[in-house]
């Protein structure tokens, strides 16, 4: 593996030290959401190569909720590449809808239970930052990784809420990428807030039945009823 401790190795970036795993993690990550936001199946490989580099600095820096993030990441990136070749394979493109009110509530609840259990085993087995580390770091860690399963899920299911999920994490970790010194990914965070947000416009815009929409009241678009919104609607051909 010394063909890569390279990775392990910081540089300046203009005054801020930056891992070149950090680094390389995070333009792949960038590319990652251009490409999701195209809905391009190649955004899913992408982020693989992508989490590789990441998993290399969260573990330089003792960030194991982060890590475990990014070998979660990996994982379902795999699911997310096969379950996108097919439904391209099957509609021709992409198909993106908002989900259910039910699957939502149930997220909110995977969520907020989840980022509560999650810390709880980093505190007691002192695996995120380290020994003794304030519940407050803990639970932003777990908050992140929490996240990024929901994010994970719903990217691979193509809703719209996909966008949510990134944009609560995003929220929680530019701060906390910048106390753990990955100065980079905080920048990255930052920049991840904008494209979200024109992801949310975007796949909103392409999804036809907007009746589940938590963005404005109930309507029907283009002659369509309110049908079980976790179907979800066609979009014409990009």
């Amino acid at each position: 593996m010394h063909a890569f401790d390279w990775l392990n190795h910081q540089f300046s970036f203009f005054g801020l030290p930056v891992y070149w795993s950090d680094f390389i993690g995070n333009i792949f990550a960038l590319l990652t959401v251009v490409l999701a936001l195209r809905r391009l199946v190649i955004s899913w490989p992408v982020q693989i190569l992508g989490s590789i580099c990441l998993l290399v600095a969260s573990l330089n820096v003792h960030l194991t909720g982060n890590a475990g993030r990014q070998i979660i990441i990996i994982v379902a990136a795999t699911w997310g590449w096969a379950t996108w070749r097919r439904n391209k394979a099957n509609e021709g493109t992409v198909v993106v809808g908002w989900a259910a009110w039910q699957t939502r509530l149930v997220l909110i609840v995977a969520m907020i239970v989840g980022t509560g259990v999650l810390g709880a085993f980093l505190k007691a087995m002192n695996w995120s930052f380290y020994p003794g580390a304030p519940w407050w770091m803990v639970l932003c860690d777990a908050w992140i990784f929490t996240g990024t399963v929901i994010a994970m899920y719903t990217q691979a299911r193509r809703y719209v809420e996909f966008w949510f999920a990134w944009l609560a994490v995003d929220l929680v970790g530019v701060p906390l990428a910048v106390h753990s010194h990955l100065y980079f990914s905080g920048i990255v965070y930052g920049i991840f807030f904008f494209m979200v947000l024109a992801g949310i416009r975007d796949w909103a815009s392409r999804s036809q039945t907007q009746v589940s929409s938590p963005l404005e009241s109930a309507v029907t678009v283009e002659g369509h009823g309110a049908g079980h919104v976790d179907h979800l609607a066609a979009e014409p051909s990009a």
